[in-house]
């Protein structure tokens, strides 16, 4: 068995980091692409490794000659690489190819170890290695039979991608046999060569091959090994967070993206919290009904959004503002200096604190349990002389509740003492205290309450609790209309898309199904946390959100409980710096039901080894 790679292309995509090296010269974490594939083949008892190169070919084999590669290694030079594509650069290899049973790799690639061991453990002579397909991926894609047949290549222009669920990636690796080479494969690729041109692509040959009768290639199924595909720089981001060289590297890097997890298809997020059981599916396939509408046209402006959010929220338009986002709203309400000296309780949702940029006074918790109520607040801040206060309720990541009572008494308080009060009720639809109730009877997004104080504001994300955090909505509301109109004109005419205002355009059809959905999920959250209890290691804060936060006991460290978790595709939230008392703390989103018993299970494997 021999190893080819394709190395002759420029890497145009990746701009100036091609300028100087070849496209497999790129590194990733460090250690370039080239290095890491032959430290790999290196292992696998190979009798050669064939190198095609060209763009800067001589450099890469000095690079080469710099690793210390036991294999014996074989250059085939492309002289008009620039002129041809990876058709020709296979061709002027055929002669290596025919000669012995081959691992054919392409060079922008990067993938673990057990990528090549899936390939050289299987008994089949001639296959083409694929995975299945996300909606990140381009290029070649197949369709496949139950006997790994591949019944069609679909090239990337011509897929259909509301049938994604049929199709397969090519990995551009592959194994072929001698005896396909020298007798299928070469014939084929020089007869393409012949008519089409040596600007062509390889793979077209191996899917006119793949339509005999004959059936000599097969597909190899991927089952969870790690690969990507690196084309341009936002690939390399990718890749870098994928092949972190530790774990906890890894957990950095994926925990500062803030989001952006569809990338990472087999990643389950337990960090970023988000109701698992809306919209329903009537309600997204209006939403794609619509979507060519949506994307080519212009959303309303700031008044029409607010009317629409204030009809849902049963307010005011002139009481309302919607942000792109809460955290728009959050930045425009925090930075434009209408609080001097501000009161903030902590641990929290720290965008308000960071956002503001005077005087703080914090009252911290975590001493008391992560429990407060009014009595508490006002005890504390009494004194303090702040002109606003910042109440997260529930509140984050401890899902500490206030009911309504008493943030009324809050609401008096601060009245009583000019005190302006923000109180973020993100969560506060998830709340579950009455036998029989409903989500609004723990708002205080009513007319009533709004004026009965005008310093009163209320923020609200929409994405947390009605499970569209893509589309960017959140809404702030208050009797001050004056401050809400500075708001208007602060924030961008067109901040929220045409998307997000269809939402809220049609989320009254669906007001039943949001109910719904909330019981669901309160019953997965109790049901959660019951089972969280019952590991051995593991205290439970109770919480009134769509989260539960955990302490750890010693010696267990929870930044070390992340990172295992993540080495399996499960992301969560390690509090432990944030709440900064020396004690370990994790916090877990509460997702469906099997997925909340999986976390259970993986928990209990980890705490018991």
């Amino acid at each position: 068995m021999q190893g080819l790679i394709l190395a002759a292309g420029m890497g145009k995509r990746l701009k100036e980091l091609t300028a100087g090296n070849t496209k497999c010269m790129v590194k990733v974490n460090g250690v370039t692409l080239i290095e890491r594939v032959l430290r790999i083949l290196d292992r696998k008892s190979l009798s050669r490794i064939v190198i095609v190169i060209g763009y800067r070919g001589q450099q890469l084999i000095d690079y080469i000659k710099e690793l210390d590669i036991k294999t014996p290694i074989v250059y085939v030079n492309n002289e008009i690489y620039d002129k041809t594509n990876n058709i020709y650069s296979l061709a002027l290899a055929g002669e290596y190819l025919c000669a012995e049973d081959t691992l054919l790799f392409e060079s922008d690639l990067i993938f673990e170890e057990s990528v090549v061991d899936a390939l050289l453990e299987d008994t089949r002579e001639t296959l083409a290695l694929v995975d299945k397909f996300e909606s990140w991926m381009d290029g070649t894609c197949t369709v496949l039979d139950d006997e790994d047949r591949i019944v069609d290549f679909v090239p990337g222009k011509y897929l259909k991608f509301m049938e994604r669920e049929q199709y397969y990636k090519t990995v551009n690796i592959y194994k072929f046999s001698k005896h396909f080479s020298k007798n299928t494969y070469m014939p084929f690729l020089n007869a393409y060569a012949k008519a089409m041109g040596n600007n062509e692509y390889y793979e077209s040959v191996i899917k006119l091959i793949a339509m005999l009768e004959t059936q000599e290639i097969r597909a190899k199924r991927l089952e969870g090994q790690k690969w990507y595909e690196i084309d341009d720089v936002q690939d390399l981001d990718i890749a870098e967070s994928m092949f972190a060289t530790s774990a906890s590297e890894q957990y950095n890097a994926i925990n500062s993206r803030y989001g952006g997890y569809w990338r990472y298809p087999k990643l389950l997020d337990y960090c970023y919290l988000v109701n698992p059981y809306f919209p329903p599916q009537k309600m997204s396939d209006e939403i794609k009904s619509n979507f060519e509408t949506l994307m080519s046209q212009y959303p309303s402006g700031m008044r029409v959004n607010s009317l629409l959010a204030a009809k849902n929220f049963g307010l005011k338009q002139e009481h309302v503002v919607v942000g792109n986002g809460a955290a728009e709203l959050i930045k425009s309400l925090m930075q434009n200096n209408r609080f001097n000296r501000v009161g903030f309780i902590r641990p929290t949702f720290e965008e308000y604190f960071n956002r503001f940029c005077n005087e703080a006074v914090v009252y911290d918790v975590s001493e008391k349990g992560f429990e407060y109520q009014a009595d508490d607040i006002i005890k504390f801040f009494k004194s303090k002389s702040i002109d606003a206060l910042i109440i997260i309720n529930p509140d984050n990541p401890s899902g500490n509740y206030m009911d309504v009572e008493q943030l009324k008494k809050l609401i008096e308080w601060s009245k009583d003492n000019n005190i302006k009060l923000v109180i973020d009720e993100s969560f506060v639809d998830f709340v579950s205290v009455y036998e029989e109730e409903s989500w609004e009877e723990y708002s205080l997004l009513s007319e009533e309450i709004l004026n009965s104080y005008r310093n009163l504001f209320v923020v609200k994300s929409i994405s947390k609790s009605y499970g569209v955090p893509g589309f960017r909505l959140g809404i702030l509301a208050s009797a001050n209309e004056e401050l809400i109109a500075e708001m208007k004109k602060d924030v961008a005419i067109w901040n929220i898309n045409s998307f997000g205002e269809f939402y809220m355009q049609i989320f009254e059809k669906y007001r039943k199904d949001y109910a719904i959905s909330l019981k669901k999920i309160k019953h997965a959250r109790s049901v959660f946390q019951k089972e969280l209890s019952h590991i051995s290691g593991i205290k439970i804060f109770p919480s009134q959100a769509n989260y539960v936060m955990c302490e750890l006991e010693e010696p267990i460290k929870s930044r070390d409980i992340a990172e295992k978790l993540l080495d399996r595709n499960v992301f969560i939230k390690d509090l432990s710096t944030k709440i900064g008392n020396g004690k370990q703390y994790i916090r877990l989103a509460v997702r469906s039901e099997e997925e909340n018993q999986y976390l259970v299970e993986q928990l209990k494997d980890l705490l018991q080894q």
